[in-house]
């Protein structure tokens, strides 16, 4: 009996060594597959999160290329606008401007003889018409072919004193509290004093149109280190400007003034600021009141010509 169990013992000793070299063998097919497939499936991550990538370069390439497509349309449409205006206002100042003068003295003359009131009245009615299609017509040219810059060195607390002197006696500035609040020892400005000071005028008669009696008109600045700028800001009291007008207030002709105004005067303000290297900007709320801020260089990149320094209001 005992030799028996010897050799069976043995057959079952090799049996179990066979099976456990084929559970091996499978083992280390199972395991080779897994790493295979592992390996697989990294590969087709990095693949996809390559792909992911590559669509949102596209994406991003396409948004700007968008943006700038849009950006350029608008640019063109806006110098297409501005070639139509300036052959619009060259061609109305020499086609009316001659004639114009002569009617305007004609009715000064006419004034001049009248004797009856009502009829001085009619005849001033006629001369403030007259002088408001000149100014009109000479807003147009500006806007259209503004004249070279002439540059000079100024003090800014100067130019916004002569500009508030100027406009003193003007019926708008009536009844208002206008200050200057510019401090002396800022750096002179180096700037176009006739278009800054046109500048100036045009956002204080705005002001000072929106503002009630008794309200306040305030001029400040500020000095910009960072930006080696100077901020100017024209500040009012007054009725403010409605959110869906205030995206339009610079563009020409847009006005809400109805026949008071030509919609000319922001327009050809923020053409002076960005002629002169700087940026104006609006906010306004209803009832509270308006601020205009204009940012502009100490020094301008490129002057054109330079002159002494010079604050006179013309």
């Amino acid at each position: 009996m005992a030799g028996y169990l010897l050799p069976c013992t043995l057959v079952a000793l090799v049996v179990m060594f066979l099976v456990w070299r084929l559970q091996r063998r499978e083992w280390h097919r199972v395991r080779e597959a897994l790493t295979q497939a592992t390996a697989v499936k990294h590969q087709l991550e990095a693949e996809r999160d390559r792909a992911q990538e590559e669509l949102f370069h596209r994406l991003k390439e396409d948004r700007e290329f968008n943006q700038e497509k849009f950006q350029f349309q608008t640019q063109l449409a806006e110098y297409e606008r501005y070639s139509t205006l300036a052959q619009l206002a060259l061609g109305a100042a020499h086609g009316i401007n001659n004639p114009l003068l002569g009617i305007l003295s004609h009715l000064e003359l006419e004034l001049k003889s009248a004797t009856d009131s009502e009829q001085r009245w009619e005849i001033e009615q006629c001369i403030a018409g007259t002088k408001r299609i000149s100014s009109t017509l000479r807003g147009l040219v500006n806007y259209a072919r503004p004249g070279p810059l002439v540059l000079s060195k100024l003090s800014l607390r100067r130019l916004v004193s002569d500009t508030l002197g100027f406009l003193e006696g003007q019926p708008a500035l009536r009844g208002k509290h206008a200050e200057n609040q510019v401090p002396e020892e800022l750096p002179r400005i180096l700037v176009d004093s006739n278009q800054l000071s046109q500048v100036l005028m045009n956002l204080l008669i705005n002001a000072a149109e929106a503002t009630p009696d008794g309200g306040r008109i305030t001029v400040s600045a500020r000095l910009l280190e960072v930006a080696n700028s100077i901020e100017i800001r024209v500040t009012d009291t007054g009725c403010g400007i409605p959110p869906d007008v205030l995206p339009h207030v610079f563009e020409p002709f847009f006005t809400t003034k109805g026949g008071k105004g030509t919609g000319l005067g922001l327009s050809i303000s923020s053409t002076y600021v960005r002629r002169n290297h700087g940026d104006i900007k609006i906010e306004s709320l209803l009832k509270q009141g308006t601020t205009v801020t204009i940012t502009l260089p100490i020094q301008q990149e490129e002057p054109q010509s330079v002159k002494e320094e010079s604050a006179v209001v013309a």
